[in-house]
């Protein structure tokens, strides 16, 4: 039996692919080259923004032609939608699309060897049987999520939001938070490092809101337990997403910049620079405090780089809004930033809000957005050149087979002349030049 994933959306949901992958292959299934040739195509899916939503319909609609080509044809497929969209639609997605044989939500991948048994059992006539799913299923953290191969692993530690933000659909297809067995993710740890995985980021929808049973362990404390751990399995550098501002306490900022293992470089997601937006977004915080917690946190760790998410458009922004959030811009000097426009999601509270704004003056307003990011992004990496770095070689180039593609402790990427023998090793090289936003190197060492 063969299996084909399609990923899309956030590294929570690249992590429990890699999760799904391992319970296929302890039943002996192996990868296909691509979806054509698959017994199993499985679309995991994205629900944050509409346009993901669209683009995994899309696929769907892809993979509903070609089964039906390929059952004209005598073979056997099965589809399969996971993901946030799956938890979203449920039913409906199956009505919509009736030739998609499993939706496996969020909440439950428990399902799933279950799902792969039945398939076995009658992939010979494509007939597939519908699976009762519970009616209040359990998240449950897989044992690993490592893929095959890797020397970068993701680490999911809590799973769900109740933030609540007001444009999010997030806890509405995750779930309420809920933090992971601190000894669980300490023998996931473990076992990828004899896998040697050099580098770990842990996951979660809202990480630093970590609390295992009931404040007996916070995220800063976690943090603590991790670094040990790291430094005594060989494991070098250490990241997490996504970070709420509004949970960033001083004690995970003393933890970070104690502990060398903490990659330096932060996404501290911001999403307006409007006390007004923010408040409406439900954001937790204000945009004083967000300034306060950055230069707090580049005061106990000043070669830090900052990323961050920022959405323009919400109904009721104006004009001074975006100018706010222009100004903070100006302040912070992102790196680099995720960004883009407001559009309602069904079910979230923003979605019946007046005051819509135009499609027009959204997209003029986050081009503002996008040009003084550009122009940041090019200025702070100008200022690097001549810098002596640690980078961790990730690959080959894609536009010269003699290059390998780097990245720098602080999510900056490098490509310099080298051996694919060095991928998945930790390399010295001097940043001498800049193309685009990715800078050159002469030589590793």
């Amino acid at each position: 039996m063969t299996y084909f994933f399609e990923t899309y959306g956030c590294q929570m949901n690249s992590a429990e692919s890699a999760a799904l992958t391992l319970v296929c292959r302890e039943r002996g299934w192996t990868a296909a080259p691509d979806g054509e040739s698959a017994d199993l195509v499985l679309i995991n899916t994205c629900s944050v923004r509409l346009t993901a939503e669209r683009r995994a319909l899309g696929r769907i609609a892809l993979y509903v032609s070609l089964k039906k080509k390929r059952l004209a044809q005598g073979e056997h497929f099965a589809l399969m939608i996971a993901g946030c969209m799956a938890q979203r639609m449920g039913k409906t997605l199956k009505e919509q699309f009736p030739a998609v044989d499993y939706v496996m939500g969020t909440m439950g991948r428990s399902l799933f060897p279950l799902i792969l048994e039945t398939v076995e059992k009658n992939i010979g006539n494509n007939t597939f049987p519908e699976i009762a799913v519970e009616e209040s299923p359990q998240f449950s953290f897989s044992s690993s999520h490592l893929e095959e191969g890797q020397f970068r692993s993701f680490v999911p530690i809590m799973h769900g939001c109740n933030n609540f933000c007001s444009y999010c659909i997030v806890p509405y297809v995750r779930g309420r938070e809920i933090s992971r067995d601190p000894q669980l993710i300490l023998e996931e740890l473990r076992l990828v490092s004899e896998r040697e995985v050099k580098e770990i980021t842990l996951l979660g929808q809202n990480v630093n809101s970590y609390n295992w049973n009931g404040g007996e362990l916070h995220f800063a404390d976690l943090l603590k337990i991790i670094a040990a751990e790291a430094e005594k399995s060989g494991i070098k550098w250490l990241r997490f997403l996504s970070a709420n501002p509004k949970d960033f306490s001083p004690e995970t900022i003393r933890v970070m910049a104690e502990n060398r293992v903490f990659c330096r470089h932060l996404h501290l997601c911001v999403q307006h620079g409007s006390n007004r937006i923010l408040a409406a977004m439900n954001r937790g915080y204000t945009r004083e405090r967000y300034l306060s917690l950055v230069s707090e946190i580049r005061s106990a760790m000043p070669e830090i780089s900052l990323s961050t998410d920022i959405l323009i458009g919400f109904p009721g922004e104006t004009d001074d809004d975006v100018r706010e959030t222009l100004s903070l811009m100006e302040e912070v000097q992102f790196l680099y930033a995720y960004m883009y426009h407001y559009n309602p999601r069904e079910g979230t509270a923003a979605c019946n809000l007046p005051d819509r704004i135009s499609e027009e003056v959204k997209r003029e307003r986050l081009s503002r957005v996008i040009n003084l990011q550009k122009k940041h992004t090019t200025a702070l990496l100008k200022k690097r050149i001549g810098a002596r770095e640690t980078v961790l070689v990730e690959g080959i180039s894609r536009k010269n087979a003699d290059e390998l593609v780097t990245r720098t402790e602080r999510d900056e990427m490098a490509v310099v002349p080298g051996p694919a023998s060095l991928i998945g090793s930790f390399a010295e090289l001097t940043l001498s030049g800049l193309r685009g936003n990715t800078f050159r190197a002469k030589e590793l060492s």
